[in-house]
This record gives structure tokens, sequence and C-alpha cells, in this order.
């Protein structure tokens, strides 16, 4: 009997800890839900505030692309070359009132045509 009773109080113990297990796993699931529930309603907020503005802008973006596609197959590369002007332009102006910038001869002599009387 004694067996027997140790036996009953440890399928008790253990049917115990299975049902506490059930119960942290159940509040565990629960707690993923409302988290996730609410990384929704953020993500839709968000995708209210910020997504018709964002779609507007990639419209007008690929319209934009679809244009200069179009004016570049009708005229040719004229307008991709003027970009490039304009970009190349603006770096120039950028370098030439940066003072970090240091301007080094194409001819490779670094001593500034300095010695360039003496042989």
């Amino acid at each position: 009997e004694f067996a027997k009773a140790i036996e009953a109080k440890q399928v008790a113990y253990q049917e115990a800890e299975r049902a506490k297990y059930v119960v942290l796993k159940a509040e565990q699931e629960r707690k993923v839900e409302r988290l996730s529930s609410h990384a929704i309603d953020q993500s839709m907020h968000h995708a209210e505030v910020v997504g018709p503005a964002a779609v507007i802008r990639a419209e007008g973006e690929s319209e934009a692309a679809k244009l200069i596609s179009d004016a570049t197959k009708a005229a040719g590369p004229g307008l991709i070359e003027l970009r490039r002007i304009e970009a190349a332009k603006e770096v120039a102006t950028t370098m030439s009132t940066n003072r970090n910038v240091v301007y080094l001869p194409n001819s490779g002599n670094m001593l500034l045509g300095l010695n360039s009387g003496a042989n």
C-alpha cells in the first residue's frame, strides 16, 4: 500500500506539472498573440499615415522614369548627357568650395615646375 501511495503521489505531481505547463503555454500564446496583434495594428497605422504618400511618390518616380525613357528613345541620349554634365558641374562646385581638397597636376610632376629650368 505504501508503494501504491507513493506512485499515486508521483502521478498526481506529474499531472499537476503537466497542468501548469499547459497553463503557462496558453498564457505565453496569448501574450504572443497580443504582441503580434499590437505590431500589426502599429504597422497598419504606419501604412495609413505614410503609405499614401509613399505610393504617390513611387508612382511619380515611375512616371518620371517612363518619360525619360521615352524621351531617350525618341531624341537620343542627349538628356542623359545633360544630366551627367549637370552632376559633374555640381561635384566640381562642391569640391572647389571645400578646403580639404588638394589639386595635383596631371603631369605627375609633384614639384609643380620648380625644377624645370635645372638640367
